[in-house]
Order: structure tokens, then sequence, then C-alpha cells
């Protein structure tokens, strides 16, 4: 049947993460095509609560149409959001998908750890697990989520583990990570830097954490060591500055400069640091 826009309730929306490349692509198809699978929802006292569809409601709301293609489940709305979670078990869910909705089942219809294991064919710490995942990430991170501005796995393997500390960290972290646009790769290589670093490298690397990623894909050259890099780093600056003091136009591109100051700075507080521990 077709339905009004309007005439859904979308109660449920939350529990499911925004992919905006799939919702560009999934816009492009129906205005092309149309809409070609029903969304699913439940009568409920002149409205539809809808269960499945989300990425269609507003892919049709922002094309600009009224009505919607959906079929109707008989079934409470427990054993509706049940139902919908195990057909997407096939496709690509993040663990925190999971907790959202594990946590959805367990405070709204009070169901415990043993049935939500069962219902899933899972264990009840599998379901604890997921559970945990979705408590411990910060409500401001998961919006980001939601909103399909940050990666589920970014999410889990990077902001988990660092809320897990001081907060205000977190929040700092995720502010780049969006500025950024880094992969859960990238991200993972910066944090675990961050972690390593005392608090001047710590700023150093959120200022401008594509330096630092550009700096750790440099393969390291064993012959000389140290002291041969620190020497032939000497010769380039003594190199620059003559060219300029020779009158050649001091053009570089925007940015150059400005990191090439940072990576330096950053080499030089490392090495007097290890020079003062050193024996």
């Amino acid at each position: 049947m077709d339905l009004e826009l309007h005439q859904l309730d979308l109660r449920f929306e939350g529990l499911r993460r925004r992919d905006l490349r799939q919702e560009r692509l999934l816009r492009s198809s129906l205005e092309e095509h149309g809409q070609v699978n029903p969304v699913v929802v439940l009568p409920r006292d002149g409205q539809f609560v809808l269960v499945d569809g989300y990425k269609r409601q507003r892919a049709l709301k922002g094309l600009g149409r009224d009505l919607v293609w959906a079929v109707t489940w008989d079934l409470e709305e427990a054993e509706a959001l049940l139902l919908a979670g195990l057909m997407r078990r096939s496709r690509a869910e993040s663990p925190l998908e999971q907790g959202w909705l594990l946590a959805e089942l367990k405070l709204r219809f009070r169901m415990s750890l043993e049935e939500l294991g069962r219902r899933f064919d899972r264990t009840p710490a599998w379901v604890s697990r997921r559970l945990a995942l979705a408590r411990e990430l910060p409500t401001w991170v998961q919006d980001q989520v939601k909103d399909g501005r940050l990666a589920p796995d970014l999410a889990m393997k990077v902001l988990v583990p660092l809320s897990r500390g001081k907060a205000p960290d977190a929040r700092r972290f995720t502010e780049v990570l969006l500025r950024a646009r880094l992969s859960t790769r990238e991200a993972q290589a910066v944090y675990q830097g961050w972690k390593r670093g005392d608090a001047a490298i710590r700023e150093r690397i959120l200022a401008d954490p594509a330096l630092f990623l550009r700096c750790q894909s440099v393969k390291p050259i064993r012959t000389g060591g140290l002291r041969a890099d620190l020497e032939g780093l000497r010769d380039l600056a003594c190199r620059a500055l003559g060219r300029i003091e020779a009158g050649e136009p001091a053009t570089v591109p925007p940015g150059c400069l400005h990191q090439s100051q940072s990576a330096c700075e950053a080499l030089f507080v490392h090495v007097e640091r290890e020079l003062s521990h050193a024996q």
C-alpha cells in the first residue's frame, strides 16, 4: 500500500547509522527507477511505525516525494525489531549498530541477556560485549557515527579505548579525525603515535596528523645511522639558505614551510629528550 511520508513514525531511526555514499546512490536509483522495494511498517493508532527502510524514507523525502510504498507486519514491536535485525545479519552491520538494537530491546522491552542471546543465536557474553560497546562510547561520538561522519570501525578501534581515559582527550581527538577525514588504519596509526608521545608531541600530532603520517611512511635509512641523517639535514638547510641568499625566489607550496618546520621541531624535541636520558 502507499502511505504519505508524514504518516510514518520514525521512533527507531536512531538504531541505524547513515551511510552518506549509499544514500546518494539510493537517491539516484529512486529518481531514475522509482521505489523498487517496500518499506516495512507496523500500524499503530493511525500512524505507521517504520521498522525497516529508513534510507528509502530519507531519500524519498530528499527528492520531494510525498508517498512511500509500504508493507505491514502483524507483529509486536519487539518481535518486528528482532526479525528485522535477523534479516540484516547477512549484510555489513557493525557491532556498534548491533549494540544499539540490543540496548533498545533490553531497555524498552525488558529482555534479559539470556533471552537476547537465544533470539540472536548468540551467547549472553556476546550480548554483554555489544551492550558495553554502546555504553562506553560517548553519546556525542555515537551521534557522529549515526550521521555518517565517522566510520563505526574507527569509533570502536580508536575512540572507545580513548574514551576510557580522559573525556576531553576523546573529544579533541574526534574533532581532529573529523577535520582530517582519516581512514580507520590512519586513525589507528595517529592514535598509537599520540599515545606514546609526551604532551608536546601529542599537541604536534593533533595539530597536523597528515604530517605525522607522512613521517611514519618514510622508510628508515640504515646506512650511516642517526648522525648521518642529522648531518644530511644540516646540509639541506645550508643549501636552501644558500639558494635564498643567491637571490632564488623563496616561493614554496602553501603549508610546506610550516610542515618542514613542524617536522624539524618534532625531531629536535625527540633528540634532546633522548640525549637528556643518555648515560
